[in-house]
């Protein structure tokens, strides 16, 4: 199973001396349907543990890039797992953001296809069906949908036997493509561990390596 992805247009980064946004992760539109719940659970743990100057000090340190319309709407197009954490935690949280694209228009479909032109949308559902049209894009991070091999990839890069592709989009969900095309016992988010023995045995296989982040045997 391949994903019938566009070409991907890099994000710029973050101004080295440009001013941060705050802003509330309530305004935040996504920019993908689904997520893994077992990352979005992993990351709570985490909050847990921080108090409220730690946690500032890390969202500082992790700016989610932003597309801003014309009267002030955001999306974000990264950082939906531990913003989705947080934002159970707290309705009321904050995230610290840049702008990466300001558009000149307040119209939301507009702003979707500015998105889907630039390959800065995910448009496949928790099942992995799609693409989607970009209606279906929902408002706030608590719509996303749970997609659990995107669950499994996240716990096969935490065991490191994945490598991590930041510059590749949508990578953890590129690998769950693959991963719903094998043979997997049954699994859940909440439950990962009856695929996790098939399932690091095939990404290891080779015939996962034309899949950025594939380490064969290595651990």
């Amino acid at each position: 199973m391949a994903l019938r992805l566009p070409p991907f247009q890099p994000l710029p980064p973050p101004d080295p001396k440009g001013e941060l946004l705050e802003v509330p992760i309530a305004s935040l539109q996504p920019t993908q349907l689904c997520v893994g719940m077992a990352e979005v659970q992993s990351r709570q743990k985490d909050f847990s543990h921080e108090d409220a100057k730690e946690r500032r000090t890390y969202l500082g340190s992790k700016p989610v890039p932003l597309v801003r319309s014309k009267g002030g709407a955001v999306w974000m197009v990264d950082r939906h797992h531990r913003l989705r954490a947080l934002m159970e935690m707290d309705p009321q949280a904050h995230a610290f953001g840049y702008v990466a694209l300001q558009l000149d228009t307040d119209d939301r479909d507009t702003v979707l296809a500015e998105l889907q032109s630039r390959g800065w949308l995910y448009l496949y559902d928790g099942r992995g069906l799609g693409p989607l049209h970009p209606a279906a894009m929902p408002h706030q991070l608590t719509g996303l949908q749970d997609d659990p091999y995107r669950s499994l990839v996240w716990k096969l890069k935490k065991e490191k036997v994945i490598e991590a592709a930041p510059l590749i989009p949508f990578h953890e969900f590129r690998w769950g493509a693959w991963l719903r095309s094998r043979a997997l016992p049954p699994f859940s988010s909440e439950h990962l561990e009856p695929a996790m023995p098939a399932a690091r045995a095939l990404v290891r296989s080779r015939a996962a390596s034309h899949l950025a982040g594939w380490k064969g045997n290595q651990t």
